[in-house]
């Protein structure tokens, strides 16, 4: 049902990258688009990545930076192009068969239910039947992606599971897991200050508590546990003091900062759900 539809994916982070891989092995034509500079920590499973490297390959999916007018180029030679369109222009420029907001700005950023006959968005800040047709749950837990077609996404709590709630690993630094979401169980790296980042560090590297991991004007960013650097974001990105810069995973499974993570599939899972659903109502409707 998905084979040569025309996808729109607004973000193209760790989380909606999940959603990109899975719509375009479905046959899809999916096109993202992303910020000039994206703020993307796990760039090693995200296609936003492709906006800084040109192009970049997520578990078999190569995403390419492109202008609006290369789109069937690249669609052409089986990739996903990604355009460096914060505000989306592209919708008027070509029609869409679907829009996925995938921004996860936990607030609603000019999305609109006729964006497309089908517009589906991730996490809070979307009312399903109003501002899209469906909403895909974010949060992480027993909901996490479920689709709702009708009402809200649970709110953003903006506080992480307490860590006395997260199970101890096991000797060997073995993933944990105990039901909760992997995610949870690592060690997030925030702007000391407002100014550039600038690292030389990469991700993937195993880190060390105190080791020196970047600096924003002339102050250090160190790791504060040991770990495998799962994300950092981009060397030269403005960033404002408190924001998330990067995080450490204290399993020291290398590997994993390769993968999508489990959040983003599940979220993934939900949005293919939504699209095909929808699809299906459409056809009964024609």
């Amino acid at each position: 049902m998905l084979k040569d539809k025309h996808v729109l994916v607004k973000g193209a982070g760790d989380f909606a990258s999940g959603s990109i891989r899975r719509l375009h092995l479905a046959g899809a034509n999916v096109v993202c688009t992303e910020l000039q500079h994206p703020l993307t920590i796990r760039r090693t499973a995200a296609f936003s990545e492709a906006i800084y490297s040109g192009e970049h390959t997520v578990e078999g999916v190569t995403a390419q930076r492109a202008a609006s007018g290369e789109i069937d180029k690249y669609h052409s030679e089986g990739k996903v192009p990604v355009l460096a369109d914060p505000d989306a222009k592209i919708l008027n420029e070509r029609d869409f068969d679907i829009v996925i907001d995938g921004r996860m700005a936990k607030k609603n950023l000019g999305t609109n239910i006729s964006d497309a006959p089908i517009v589906v968005a991730l996490g809070p800040g979307f009312e399903a039947g109003f501002d899209c047709h469906a909403v895909v749950e974010t949060l992480a837990g027993h909901s996490l992606g479920r689709v709702i077609y009708k009402g809200e996404a649970a709110e953003n709590t903006g506080v992480p599971v307490p860590t006395d709630l997260i199970p101890s690993c096991n000797a060997g630094f073995e993933p944990c897991s105990a039901g909760f979401d992997l995610d949870v169980n690592l060690l997030v790296l925030r702007a000391p200050d407002n100014g550039k980042f600038f690292s030389g560090i990469n991700i993937g590297d195993l880190v060390k508590t105190g080791d020196l991991l970047g600096r924003v004007n002339n102050v250090d960013v160190v790791a504060t546990a040991d770990g495998v650097l799962r994300g950092l974001i981009h060397d030269g990105v403005e960033v404002t003091k408190g924001l998330k810069i990067g995080d450490i995973d204290p399993s020291g499974d290398i590997d994993r900062v390769k993968h999508i993570s489990e959040k983003a599939n599940a979220i993934a899972g939900g949005v293919l759900e939504a699209t095909l659903y929808l699809l299906n109502e459409q056809m009964n409707i024609d």
